[in-house]
């Protein structure tokens, strides 16, 4: 039960990213590898700026921030650069390790003895992990709020045309440039806020923990979707979160049935090109079906 509960806490965590990640892949249609840098660069800002004694919520909040300015460079390598999505994604992760490299001076920090935003509900005595799932419930609600709020602004609506139909919005008068970057901040802001909670959660921030962190990512949303299935838009943020917490469950059962650990990226990938093709794959079982009907007829 105990792991249960973690896993379940580590899910809604992992899917405050995981929404940074649907803006990106779902909203601007936009594959973006600037995430796998801005989720470690959010945990080693938040995480120095602590052990300088700074307020832990004020550490999280310049986090997000910082994933901002991470957001508009990949912006604009895309659209003042004409440099392509994927590779403008990868130019910036590559310059953050270093850059987390200098904040960090070392490839670890720990938070022990540290005042942490996981500590809010340690007064209230709560069962064990339970204090993490109720930070995390106020997280989630609070991000899945005002992200439903702005995406329902004059300027979110813009964001979502541009990632609809570029040419379409760009002839309906949106400066299509303009709400690129403003979304590719936003997710990326969310992504390194997202990183600074987990820090705190574990108790450190480590250089490597951004590897694979799109995958994970994209695992929460498509299998959000492909359990859920499409519905509206707060809707689907809601199965986003869903899907982080189904992701981690399945993760939980492959170590407690006794699979290597040191595989779970190579599982987490072949799960996710599973929930990618479930579409293809039921679509070519209706079909076969429908064929193998008309030829008993």
């Amino acid at each position: 039960m105990d792991l249960i509960v973690t896993a379940t806490s580590q899910g809604l965590l992992w899917g405050t990213m995981a929404l940074g990640i649907f803006i990106t892949y779902r909203i601007l249609n936009l594959p973006d590898m600037t995430a796998e840098g801005s989720f470690p660069l959010g945990a080693a800002i938040t995480t120095q700026l602590i052990i300088n004694g700074m307020n832990p919520f004020l550490a999280t909040f310049i986090s997000f921030l910082v994933g901002m300015l991470a957001g508009s460079i990949t912006g604009f390598l895309i659209t003042k650069g004409n440099v392509p999505g994927l590779l403008a994604g990868i130019l910036t992760m590559t310059g953050l390790y270093s850059i987390n490299l200098r904040i960090m001076n070392r490839a670890n920090l720990s938070l022990l003895g540290q005042t942490r935003v996981t500590d809010i509900f340690k007064s209230l005595n709560l069962p064990n992990q339970f204090d993490a799932i109720f930070l995390g419930l106020a997280i989630v609600v609070i991000m899945i709020m005002l992200l439903a709020l702005f995406f329902k602004t004059e300027l979110g609506q813009a964001v979502i045309a541009t990632g609809d139909n570029e040419k379409m919005a760009r002839a309906m008068g949106i400066p299509t440039n303009r709400t690129k970057i403003m979304g590719l901040m936003l997710s990326n802001g969310i992504i390194a806020m997202a990183g600074g909670l987990i820090a705190q959660d574990n108790g450190y921030a480590d250089i490597s923990m951004g590897i694979g962190t799109i995958v994970i990512g994209l695992a929460a949303v498509i299998i959000g979707e492909v359990v859920f299935g499409n519905l509206t838009f707060i809707n689907r943020l809601i199965c986003v979160i869903l899907g982080a917490i189904v992701y981690r469950l399945i993760i939980l059962l492959v170590i407690l049935i006794g699979l290597n650990p040191n595989d779970l990226k190579l599982i987490s990938a072949i799960l996710l090109a599973i929930c990618l093709a479930l579409p293809s794959i039921r679509t070519a079982l209706k079909l076969n079906f429908f064929i193998g009907k008309e030829r008993v007829e």
